[in-house]
């Protein structure tokens, strides 16, 4: 992924990537009605409305937002759907507080030595911040994602702690299609390194319990796999899961 990636992309017959500031949602086209997994940085508005628009949509027919984790980056329009269109909002209960204080998350690494050790990175965390990185508000989320128990359209949860303690990874068997969260991304925005790979320690907390996770990912065997922060991985999520144990955690 480039850090000028930004846009609404079709990456199947039921599901849009929406990429703002190398940070991804996805709207799905289910059964149940539609679906956002993850709801990106608040400056993503515009490109969720585009993206409901194209299926003749508006935020008002969103019948749930699933969120992998709670941190900044993956619940910045969370405040905004809860509080104008009365979406519900579902998360690991590992993660609710971190939804509710969203920058209150634990890692391995100071996060201010990565733009220092990794200059590539600039653009994209510049990126970022403009898109509204420094201002999202926390808001409360039910905590009753739960990893085998099937949501709306079908969409069962993975456990995929290490990143956040609470962090589940969404598998769509219907479509062959595994949404991963920060549990295995393809582009580090802390970083600038793309390819499979668990996020570098300034914002994960536990790399090692990441790294053993990706055996969950792997064992659904996805034909793709849609990240939190990268484009879309066409090789399967075996193939996935293996370049990601081969990648050193920064």
């Amino acid at each position: 992924m480039t850090t000028n990636d930004d846009g609404v992309h079709p990456v199947g017959p039921a599901v849009l990537r929406i990429t703002r500031a190398a940070t991804n949602c996805y709207l799905l086209d289910t059964a149940d009605g539609p679906v956002l997994i993850d709801a990106g940085l608040p400056r993503a508005w515009p490109l969720l409305v585009r993206a409901l628009e194209t299926v003749g949509l508006s935020p008002d027919d969103l019948v749930s937002v699933y969120l992998t984790h709670g941190h900044f980056d993956h619940v910045g329009m969370c405040d905004r759907l809860v509080r104008e269109h009365h979406v519900p909002l579902h998360v690991h209960d590992d993660d609710v507080a971190l939804v509710r204080h969203p920058y209150r998350y634990a890692h391995e690494r100071p996060r201010w030595r990565y733009p220092i050790r990794f200059p590539a990175a600039i653009p994209a965390l510049a990126r970022m911040t403009a898109a509204g990185a420094l201002s999202v508000h926390g808001v409360d989320a039910h905590g009753d994602v739960r990893p085998g128990a099937r949501l709306l359209g079908g969409l069962v949860p993975i456990a995929t702690p290490g990143h956040t303690r609470g962090h589940c990874a969404f598998f769509w068997p219907e479509q062959g299609v595994l949404f991963s969260g920060d549990a295995l991304v393809t582009f580090d925005p802390y970083t600038a390194a793309a390819g499979p790979r668990v996020v570098a320690r300034a914002a994960t907390a536990d790399a090692s319990t990441a790294l053993r996770a990706l055996d969950a990912l792997a064992a659904t065997r996805a034909r793709l796999v849609l990240p939190g922060h990268g484009r879309p991985f066409e090789e399967g999520a075996e193939a996935a899961a293996a370049a990601a144990r081969r990648t050193p955690v920064a």
